[in-house]
């Protein structure tokens, strides 16, 4: 069992009784300095003769270990607390993928947009049966291709029908994936509650038309729906034209950084189909848990126990050396 590092207290007035324990060491380090002056004033004792002085650190370790036993319960009679990751029971997930003409680059392999569906389609299947998932495509324009919903088995559907388009929105993206949460099925049990919601936006380019995506991930802030961008594809990709001619299009990792930022979320690139699934794998570990408050006073008072424990064997062992 490992101590909690991050701690809040249910009753933190209670901490108040730690200045006991500067009180408690001054005690005993004047009550030391007293009986050694008043042996070095009267010399070694016929006592002492009898029976040999304890080595002093016996001593001070038993106290040490006495003190520590006394921090430790009144930190537990604090109540302490600490937030520990537990799985969410809800949540909306809107998966937004560029269909834009770029992603038809072979510099992951078979192309951008064919390993992109791939891996999301994994991302898809990997979620809690409990979350609702909707799509977004984005190119020009944007799209949403299927409202959230449980059945994942469906959007992994829409998402194999995803087809290349002219064009990148970045911005209609994130717009038409904050409306998609407005369709958001109430839950039954507490139709009022507010389901956490979370955008995966996976783009190889730059906004092109359409609303500049700083506005949107500003808006996506103000409704506290953190956007998870993923930066997808090489410096070096290139299409090719219908003339023939080959264009350069370079990912740009700029823009998709600025979005998570003002959003609240989480920048991520990924060069190769291997390092998208590390991504999405990763994005699934953060959205799938919530942190909640969970009061840890056993394991202090279990801290707590065991010094005094100690200290006792300590205190037992000076005793034991007495006739």
């Amino acid at each position: 069992m490992t101590m909690p590092t991050m701690l809040a207290f249910l009753e933190p007035a209670r901490l108040w009784l730690l200045l006991l324990v500067p009180v408690i060491i001054a005690l005993y380090l004047f009550a030391t300095w007293a009986l050694a002056k008043k042996r070095l004033q009267r010399g070694r004792s016929s006592l002492d003769t009898v029976i040999p002085k304890e080595p002093t650190w016996r001593r001070h370790v038993a106290v040490a270990l006495s003190i520590l036993s006394l921090c430790t319960l009144t930190l537990a009679f604090a109540k302490p607390k600490t937030a520990v990751d537990v799985p969410r029971e809800r949540a909306t997930i809107v998966v937004a993928i560029d269909t834009s003409k770029s992603m038809e680059a072979k510099d992951v392999k078979p192309n951008r947009l064919d390993a992109a569906k791939v891996a999301a389609e994994e991302f898809v299947q990997g979620l809690p049966d409990q979350f609702n998932v909707a799509l977004v495509e984005f190119y020009g324009d944007a799209n949403m291709i299927q409202s959230p919903t449980r059945d994942h088995s469906a959007v992994v559907q829409r998402i194999r029908e995803l087809q290349l388009n002219g064009g990148t929105a970045i911005g209609e993206g994130i717009y038409t994936s904050l409306d998609s949460l407005l369709l958001v099925p109430p839950d039954p049990e507490d139709p009022n509650a507010k389901v956490p919601a979370r955008i995966v936006l996976l783009s190889d380019g730059k906004t092109q038309s359409g609303r500049d995506a700083d506005g949107a991930a500003k808006e996506a802030k103000r409704q506290e729906v953190p956007i998870y961008t993923i930066a997808y594809g090489t410096p070096g990709g290139v299409i090719i034209e219908p003339s023939g001619a080959e264009q350069s299009v370079p990912v740009d990792y700029a823009e998709l950084a600025n979005v998570a930022k003002q959003s609240g979320g989480k920048a991520y690139a990924a060069e190769d189909a291997g390092q998208l699934r590390e991504v999405y794998a990763d994005i699934s570990s953060s959205v799938g848990v919530e942190k909640v408050d969970q009061e840890v006073t056993t394991t202090y008072a279990g801290y707590g126990l065991l010094f005094a424990i100690l200290a006792a064997a300590g205190l037992a062992s000076l005793a034991a050396r007495w006739p």
